[in-house]
């Protein structure tokens, strides 16, 4: 059997507290991966842009991937 979803609306005020500092701290990672790679050459990305642009979407993991694995110095 299954557990029954719970509603955001459902949670503790610490448990919303939590998912929502976690969501914008991926939020922020994502989009400072995004803004990076727009205006970064090509030439200094190991790889290419649109792989790095998909890798970012996954979540904490691919933000911080691109960053350090991504860009060249």
């Amino acid at each position: 059997m299954s557990a029954a979803k719970k509603k955001f609306a459902d949670l503790a005020p610490w448990q919303k507290t939590a998912v929502l500092t976690l969501a914008s701290v991926q939020l922020s990672l994502a989009a400072t991966a995004w803004a990076d790679l727009a205006t970064r050459p090509a030439e200094k990305v190991n790889g290419s842009k649109g792989k790095w642009a998909l890798i970012t979407l996954i979540n904490f993991v691919g933000p911080i991937w691109y960053f350090r694995k991504g860009r060249r110095a």
